[in-house]
């Protein structure tokens, strides 16, 4: 079960991957990628005539904890290419 989430969150980022992100105040630490995946703004732009620049959304879903002693779980970032900013789009329950 995962629940949706739409909260900024402040990622660091080498070679182009996300290597730890801050949610709520706690640094997690990326294990591991397990998808990466990028969608044209194009699609919403039909139904926002407002937006008038077109850009992309890069979605990484990652394996990642908030401590070494810490139980890993799978999180889901989002990063507006246009703008910059990150958001944490969703996190997969642990106690599922």
């Amino acid at each position: 079960m995962s629940r949706t989430y739409a909260e900024p969150v402040d990622v660091g980022v080498q070679d182009g991957r996300p290597t730890r992100f801050v949610w709520r105040g706690r640094l997690y630490t990326v294990l591991g990628v397990l998808d990466h995946w990028v969608i044209s703004r194009e699609w919403w732009k039909q139904q926002n005539p407002d937006l008038d620049t077109p850009a992309e959304r890069e979605f990484w879903r990652v394996e990642a904890a908030p401590g070494r002693s810490a139980r890993a779980g799978t999180y889901e970032l989002r990063h507006d290419l246009a703008t910059g900013q990150w958001m944490l789009a969703r996190v997969w329950d642990l106690t599922g």
